[in-house]
């Protein structure tokens, strides 16, 4: 590119961020970060394998969700914006001869909240759009003159709604947490006859600047902060390579920003069911005891007031349930977890052995927060063979009272 005509990328990139803050007022400097990486991403998609969704979500309205959207929809090109669409609609856009869109989705809660009901379709193009090679196999035609055709699904995707996401689609995006403003979080009233003219000009600006890199981060492969991998990874990484493009302070921000909205996101995400369980056992329960029978894994279960087991489908957790739970994970010896005869001086009742759960524990639990990072086996709770059941329940914190007066387990 000609010196003379040179963009300067970060002081761009600082007039997006700047456009962001007049109207809006994001919970962390990191999300800000985000999203004007974000926005200019949207300009490179095509240079990447991935495109992660941004997901400006809250508990309640008035957060400024929507209008996020509507700022993101000014500095984006071939904007199209909805709050309803058929997946259907969304491939045959895609793969119009204009160019890839950017979907601006609002009120998604109102498609995957627990009123919507399973929309597989509309998730499956959101899934598979966030990689390159995502699309869905059609029949096109009229009668019996159809033929199979490959639809395309891989585009930049702003979404903005109340509550939560499915789970795929959570991890496959940046997550900006929305508040609603404090009595001092002043922000300036847009006005789209003023303000559409300002965004737009930035966006043909960002448009500009990304044709003059766009060779460069084609084949970048950024530097990921320590501990950033697999999905997480996917996700910044087109983020990355942008902020490195860019240059000045922004790569130095995007990591940060990076390992910080990674960490609240896996702070705030709501685990699957089977982890909270086996976190809960691992945790909670077993506490280092070798094994358990299942009414005493019941009664501990039941008695956490933060957790969801006494409420799983209108009903409380039961022996049926928790053995459903389990038996998707395997042992170390690679067979479904089952209950199994634990011995007891006053019977032969059905349990638990924390060797059957050490490889799920190990595979999919965080770690504990008494343990120390490098120490890989020390969620494995030792057997004592010939300790009795009653023995090894008590150190477990929500222990009956009848169990409590048995003598503690050696730890």
């Amino acid at each position: 590119m000609n010196a003379p005509h040179a963009i300067d990328g970060a002081a761009l990139l600082d007039e997006v961020e700047a456009f962001h803050r007049r109207f809006n007022v994001f919970p962390t400097e990191a999300a800000y970060v985000a999203v004007a990486l974000w926005d200019a991403h949207a300009h490179l998609i095509d240079c990447f394998e991935t495109t992660p969704r941004i997901a400006f979500l809250s508990p309640e309205p008035g957060s400024g969700k929507s209008r996020a959207l509507e700022i993101v929809e000014l500095l984006t090109p071939r904007p199209v914006a909805t709050v309803s669409a058929s997946a259907n609609a969304l491939y045959r856009l895609v793969d119009s001869a204009d160019g890839l869109p950017t979907v601006l989705f609002d009120e998604v809660d109102t498609i995957f909240g627990p009123k919507a009901g399973a929309d597989e379709a509309l998730r499956g193009f959101l899934n598979a759009g966030y990689r390159r090679i995502g699309g869905a196999l059609r029949c096109v035609g009229e009668g019996s003159n159809q033929n199979a055709q490959i639809f395309n699904s891989y585009c930049a995707v702003a979404m903005a709604g109340l509550g939560s996401l499915p789970d795929t689609v959570l991890t496959r995006s940046v997550i900006v947490r929305m508040r609603k403003r404090a009595p001092n979080e002043k922000v300036e009233p847009y006005r789209q006859r003023i303000h559409e003219k300002q965004g737009h000009a930035l966006r043909d600006r960002l448009a500009k600047w990304a044709d003059t890199v766009r060779d460069q981060v084609a084949q970048a492969w950024p530097a990921m902060p320590e501990g950033v991998s697999d999905r997480p990874a996917d996700v910044w990484e087109p983020l990355l390579a942008v902020a490195d493009a860019i240059g000045g302070d922004w790569p130095g921000r995007a990591r940060a920003a990076c390992l910080e909205l990674i960490s609240a996101a896996h702070d705030n995400d709501e685990a699957s069911l089977g982890v909270r369980l086996l976190t809960d056992l691992r945790d909670k329960v077993f506490c280092g005891a070798d094994r358990m029978p299942t009414a005493a894994i019941i009664e501990c279960l039941l008695r956490m007031d933060d957790a969801p087991w006494g409420d799983l489908d209108d009903k409380p957790i039961n022996s049926r349930t928790l053995a459903r739970l389990l038996g998707q994970y395997v042992t170390p010896a690679n067979k479904p977890i089952k209950p199994r005869g634990i011995r007891t001086p006053s019977g032969f009742p059905k349990g638990y052995y924390a060797e059957d759960l050490t490889d799920a524990w190990t595979r999919y639990c965080p770690p504990s927060p008494e343990e120390s990072a490098t120490s890989a086996t020390s969620a494995t709770p030792q057997v004592n063979r010939g300790e009795s059941v009653a023995d090894a329940a008590t150190p477990i914190r929500h222990m009956s009272a009848e169990a409590a007066t048995q003598p503690t387990l050696a730890h």
